[in-house]
């Protein structure tokens, strides 16, 4: 399987694949680049989201000075040590990751500290030493319209075409699949190795709900009864949640699968949807997107 590579998108590729997208954000300009400090380009992105800046959001500063001026950009889903350390040497200077950084949801860190926990400490360490500011953009890229990270895995499966804004978890393919050709089509779409799944391999798939990242059972089950697809695929689940819940109508006689991808594979792709977007917004600065990959390694 070929491993997702870490990229550059040139000003004239972006500008490219901006146009060619059909759900950019705004073209607006917010100031030439030099002049731009790391606080404007979060405004700058931020000005495109319905309601925002909200209130009790994740998406905050979890590190460094946003004053200062930009100098490259990162993009990722987690800020992990080696994610800094390739950020250090790219000469960039700010982040953008989609999950937590400090290990909770919302980077609470005074029982880190107050335990000297020397995991957090040398990462905080590493970061203050390099001037690094990291920024959490999850909140804000889901609730754009259309939301950015279903945006991008749905252009990295090239299943853009069969999306529906009115029901945007649902995907109506124009023939339908063997499950396994739909599993292998997303491994290698999606550079994974191996995925969990719940169903009988030769089952015909033509109706799907995807749901990337870690929705939770509810979320999950609500959409498989609002949609009644032939396959529910997610990144993450509580394995007494979903996947009890479709054995269970499996056991009934519903003709339903399940296509477990990994959280962080089944989001990366909005990381990389918004590199062309900074490129259009902050001219002449470096975009880099850094894929942190699965955490896990398999036997």
């Amino acid at each position: 399987m070929l491993q997702r590579r870490e990229f550059l998108v040139s000003a004239a590729t972006a500008a490219a694949a901006l146009a060619a997208s059909s759900f950019p954000f705004s073209r607006s300009v917010a100031a030439p680049a030099k002049a731009l400090t790391i606080q404007q380009v979060i405004d700058a992105l931020l000005a495109d989201i319905p309601g925002a800046p909200f209130p009790n959001t994740v998406d905050t500063i979890k590190a460094g000075n946003p004053s200062q001026p930009v100098k490259g950009i990162v993009t990722t889903m987690f800020a992990t040590g080696a994610i800094i350390q390739r950020t250090i040497e790219l000469g960039a200077n700010f982040i953008i990751a989609h999950e937590p950084t400090f290990y909770n949801h919302t980077d609470e860190t005074k029982w880190l500290t107050d335990s000297n926990d020397p995991v957090y400490a040398a990462k905080r360490d590493l970061l203050d030493k390099h001037g690094i500011v990291v920024w959490r953009f999850h909140d804000g890229i889901h609730a754009h319209k259309p939301d950015g990270v279903r945006m991008g895995v749905l252009q990295a499966l090239d299943f853009d075409s069969y999306y529906n804004p009115d029901q945007p978890p649902l995907i109506t393919l124009p023939e339908s699949m063997p499950l396994n050709s739909l599993i292998m089509h997303l491994k290698q779409r999606l550079s994974i190795r191996e995925v969990k799944y719940i169903g009988n391999l030769v089952q015909s798939c033509a109706r799907l709900v995807l749901s990337p990242g870690a929705a939770g059972g509810r979320s999950h089950i609500a959409a498989i009864e609002k949609y009644q697809p032939d396959c529910f695929i997610c990144g993450e689940l509580n394995e007494w949640e979903t996947s009890e819940y479709i054995r269970d109508a499996r056991y009934q006689g519903r003709n339903i699968s399940l296509i477990v991808l990994g959280h962080c594979v089944s989001e990366e792709p909005g990381l990389e949807w918004l590199v062309p977007v900074l490129k259009q917004k902050v001219p002449g600065v470096q975009v880099t997107h850094l894929p942190s990959g699965d955490a896990f390694s398999f036997i």
